[in-house]
C-alpha cells in the first residue's frame, strides 16, 4: 500500500505536458480510435484480427500521440520523461485450445506502422531482426504461447520488451490476492475477460504492469515492475500507444487463430491514475461445455410438459390469429358495402384502396393541412377513377372527415351530396367520396397554386398583381352569385374568407371548403343555428340572431374585397393599436383619402377609378344594415366592369358611394344599440368589423 501511495503521489507531482485523457466502456463505432490492417468493430468490442487472413495483423491506437518527453530545470536542453496511466480489458480465445497462440501486446511506438513488422510470434509489432538495436519502441505482452527460440519460460506470462520480442522481463500471469497474500495463477487464454494496468513512471524509468479477473478489485501489488534507465533509449519526444495482434499459418497448413478482443480502454497522462472502468456488462467469451447427453427422469418430465404446454399455446394463438383475421375481413366487407341510403344521395364512390393508392398510404409527405373537420392530403388518382373515366393520373384533394353516429353520417351526407351536384367553373368540384366505418372522405380537385391569403400576406414568393387580384375577385363573385340564384336551391356558405379561396393552375379563383354550408329552398326563411364562420369576416347581426342570410355572405365577401385591395388581414392580430381594416378603410374614406388604404406594394398597376370603386364595393358590402347591402348581382355587374351598360345613369354607383359612408339613417336604433355593446365588450377588437363600421 505504501508502494502504490508513493506512486500515485509521484504522478500528481509530475504531470505531462501533453493532456491526453479518454475514456471507452465498449466499442460501437470507430469515433476516436485508430483501426489499423485488419482491426475492426464488432460492437461492442474490437477485433484485432479477422479469421479470413491467414496472415492476420490488426492495430488498435490512440489516434493522438503522448509527449513523452518534457523539459527540466537541469539546463538548456534537459529532458525529464513524462507518465501516463492506463487501464484496459481484453479477451484471447482459441479456436483450437489444443494449439499454441501468441496474445496481445501493449504498444508504445514512434509510428502506428513500425518498420519491418511481421505477424505471428512477432505480435504484428517487430521485426525478425537477428540483432537488436535501439529505436522508439516499447511493448507489454500478454503472451499466450511458448515459443522457446525467445526464452518463454510458459505459455501463459506477462512481459516488457523495448524494441525485441525477447522480453527484457517475464512474469507468469497472476494476480495479487490480498485475504490470502499471495498470486493467484491467471489464466489468459481461456476467452475470460481480463483487465489489465499499466503505469509508466518516466522520472523513475519504470513499467508496472498489473492484471487481474475484469470483476476484481485493482490488486494491491502489480504483477511485474520494471526498472531500467535504458527504457529512455527506447522512447521519443512523441509516441503512439495502443494495441497489436497477430496470426499465422504454419508449414504444415495448421493456422494458429485466436481472438484478440479489446472491450474497454481508458488513459490519462495528465499525473492522474486513468479513470475507472465500467465492467459490469461486458460480454462472455468463454466456451461454455457441452450438457450430458443423459437426463434425470426429472428432467425429462419437465421437458415433456414444457412441450405440450407450448404447443397449447402455439394452437391457442393460430385459433386468436385466424378469429382475428376472418373478423379484420368480415369489418372490411362491411365497410364496402354500399347500403341503400348511401345511393340514394350520390352514385360517385371511391374505394378506400383506390384513395390509399393515391395519397401513397395518407403519408405525411401528402399532408396538405388541416380542413374544418379534419385532415386535407394531395393525391394522384389512377387511370379510370372518378366521375370521369378519361381522366388519368388526375390530381386530387382527400378530406378525411369523421362522424360519430350512422344518423349524423346519413344527415351530413345528405348535405354533401347536394353541394357535390354543384357545377360552376368558379367552385372548387366536388369529385366523389368514400366512407370506411365512421370516417368520410371527400374528394376534390386539387387547386395547384393554394389558397388567395397565401399569395397576399406574409411576404409571398410571388405577389398576386392587382389585375390577378380583380380577376380573382371576380370569379369568387360569380361564384357566390351562383350559389345564392343560380341553383336548384340557395346555398349560404357561411365562411368565405381569403384562406378558402383557391387558385386553379390558371390563377383563376374558386370558392372551395362548403364544410359549413346550408341549402335552403328559395324564399324560404334561414331557420336559427349556432354562430359559425371566423372571426373578422362574420357579419355584425350574427350576434343578435344566429341565422345565416345572403347578406351575411355579402358582408364576408367584402371583407375579402378590402384584404385583396390593401393588402391588410381583417384583424391585425400583431397590434393592440391598429384598427380593425373595415374601421380603417372607411374613416380613410370619410376623410375623403381613400387611396391611401390601397396596397403599398402594388401602387402605380392600377387605374385610380378601379382601385376607389373596388374599395367603395368593398365598404358597401360590409354595411352594417344586413338590408342595405348589395346584392350579389349587383357586386358582379361592378366587378365585371359592366355597370355602364346595366346602370346608365350611375345610379348604382351613387349608392355604393352612400353606402360605403356605413350611412345610418335607416338603422334600426335598437340594433346600433346592441352593436355598440358587443363593440365596448370586444375588448381588443375581437369581434373584428362587429363594432366600428356603424358610423360616417
Amino acid at each position: 500500500m505504501a508502494y502504490l501511495m508513493m506512486i500515485f503521489i509521484f504522478h500528481l507531482a509530475v504531470p505531462s505536458v501533453g493532456a491526453v485523457d479518454f475514456l471507452f466502456n465498449s466499442f460501437n463505432s470507430s469515433e476516436g480510435v485508430l483501426l489499423l490492417r485488419d482491426a475492426r468493430i464488432d460492437p461492442p468490442v474490437v477485433r484485432l484480427t479477422i479469421d479470413e487472413n491467414k496472415q492476420s495483423v490488426g492495430r488498435l491506437f490512440c489516434p493522438t500521440p503522448l509527449r513523452m518527453r518534457r523539459r527540466s530545470g537541469g539546463g538548456a536542453n534537459a529532458t525529464i520523461l513524462s507518465s501516463f496511466s492506463t487501464s484496459f480489458v481484453f479477451s484471447v480465445l482459441p479456436e483450437n485450445p489444443t494449439l499454441p497462440g501468441f496474445g496481445i501486446a501493449f504498444v508504445l511506438s514512434n509510428s502506428t506502422d513500425p518498420p519491418g513488422a511481421i505477424s505471428g510470434q512477432y505480435l504484428g509489432v517487430f521485426s525478425n531482426a537477428t540483432v537488436p538495436f535501439v529505436a522508439p519502441l516499447l511493448a507489454v505482452e500478454f503472451d499466450t504461447g511458448r515459443n522457446t527460440e525467445f526464452n518463454d519460460p510458459d505459455d501463459n506470462h506477462v512481459g516488457v520488451d523495448l524494441n525485441n520480442i525477447e522480453s527484457a522481463v517475464t512474469n507468469a500471469s497472476a494476480y495479487w490476492d490480498s485475504s490470502s497474500r499471495q498470486f493467484l495463477p491467471l489464466q489468459m487464454r481461456s476467452g475470460m475477460n481480463v483487465r489489465a494496468w499499466i503505469d509508466f513512471i518516466g522520472p523513475d524509468f519504470r513499467i508496472n504492469v498489473t492484471v487481474a479477473p475484469a470483476n476484481v478489485a485493482r490488486p494491491s501489488l502489480p504483477l511485474v515492475s520494471y526498472r531500467n534507465p535504458d527504457i529512455a533509449d527506447y522512447v521519443s519526444d512523441e509516441m503512439f500507444v495502443g494495441f497489436s495482434a497477430s496470426k499465422v499459418s504454419s508449414s504444415s497448413g495448421v493456422t494458429w487463430v485466436e481472438r484478440q478482443r479489446i472491450l474497454a480502454w481508458s488513459l490519462n497522462d495528465e499525473g492522474r491514475p486513468a479513470r475507472e472502468l465500467n465492467t459490469l456488462n461486458f460480454p462472455d467469451f468463454v466456451p461454455r461445455a457441452s450438457s450430458s447427453p443423459s437426463l434425470s427422469a426429472g428432467a425429462i418430465a419437465g421437458i415433456t410438459c414444457g412441450s405440450f404446454v407450448f404447443v397449447c399455446l402455439c394452437l391457442l394463438g393460430l385459433y386468436w390469429f385466424c378469429y382475428r383475421r376472418r373478423r379484420r375481413r368480415s369489418m372490411e366487407e362491411k365497410d364496402h358495402e354500399i347500403e341503400e341510403w348511401e345511393l340514394e344521395y350520390w352514385p360517385h364512390r371511391f374505394s378506400y384502396e383506390q384513395l390509399s393508392e393515391a395519397t401513397e398510404g395518407f403519408s405525411k409527405e401528402q399532408l396538405l393541412g388541416y380542413g374544418g373537420f379534419g385532415k386535407v392530403y394531395k393525391g394522384v388518382l389512377a387511370s379510370g377513377g372518378g366521375n370521369n373515366n378519361n381522366n388519368s393520373n388526375a390530381e386530387i384533394a382527400v378530406k378525411c372527415i369523421s362522424h360519430d353516429s350512422k344518423q349524423g353520417m346519413r344527415e351530413f351526407m345528405a348535405e354533401i351530396s347536394s353541394m357535390g351536384r354543384l357545377q360552376h367553373k368558379n367552385l372548387v368540384q366536388m369529385r366523389g367520396w368514400c366512407r370506411k366505418g365512421s370516417e368520410l372522405m371527400l374528394v376534390y380537385d386539387y387547386m395547384p397554386n393554394g389558397s388567395l391569403n397565401k399569395r397576399i400576406f406574409d411576404n409571398p414568393e410571388e405577389l398576386l398583381h392587382w389585375d390577378a387580384r380583380r380577376r380573382v375577385l371576380t370569379d369568387v363573385a360569380e361564384g357566390l352569385l351562383y350559389l345564392h340564384h343560380g341553383w336548384d336551391q340557395m346555398v349560404l356558405h357561411r365562411d368565405i374568407k381569403s384562406s378558402n379561396i383557391l387558385l386553379d393552375s390558371d390563377m383563376r379563383g374558386r370558392l372551395g371548403d362548403f364544410g359549413l354550408a346550408k341549402l335552403y329552398q328559395h324564399g324560404q326563411a334561414p331557420c336559427s343555428t349556432r354562430v359559425v364562420g371566423t372571426l373578422g369576416y362574420l357579419a355584425p347581426e350574427l350576434a343578435k340572431v344566429p341565422a345565416p342570410t345572403a347578406a351575411s355572405d355579402v358582408y364576408s365577401f367584402g371583407v375579402v374585397i378590402l384584404e385583396v385591395a390593401t393588402g391588410r388581414r381583417p384583424i391585425d392580430t400583431m397590434s393592440d393599436d391598429e384598427p380593425p381594416l373595415i374601421d380603417r378603410v372607411r374613416q380613410l374614406y370619410v376623410d375623403g383619402r381613400i387611396l391611401d388604404a390601397a396596397d403599398e406594394r402594388i401602387a402605380g398597376e392600377y387605374p385610380v377609378e378601379e382601385m376607389e370603386r373596388a374599395l367603395k364595393l368593398g365598404l358597401a358590402c360590409c354595411h352594417p344594415d344586413p338590408d342595405r347591402r348589395p346584392s350579389m348581382k349587383e357586386v358582379v355587374v361592378v366587378l365585371a366592369g359592366q355597370e355602364a351598360a346595366a346602370d346608365p345613369g350611375g345610379a348604382t354607383l351613387r349608392r355604393l358611394s352612400g353606402l360605403a359612408r356605413g350611412d345610418d339613417e335607416q338603422v334600426d336604433p335598437e340594433s346600433l344599440a346592441e352593436l355598440a355593446m358587443y363593440r365596448d365588450c370586444a375588448g381588443k377588437n375581437l369581434f373584428g368589423p362587429f363594432g366600428r363600421g356603424l358610423k360616417g
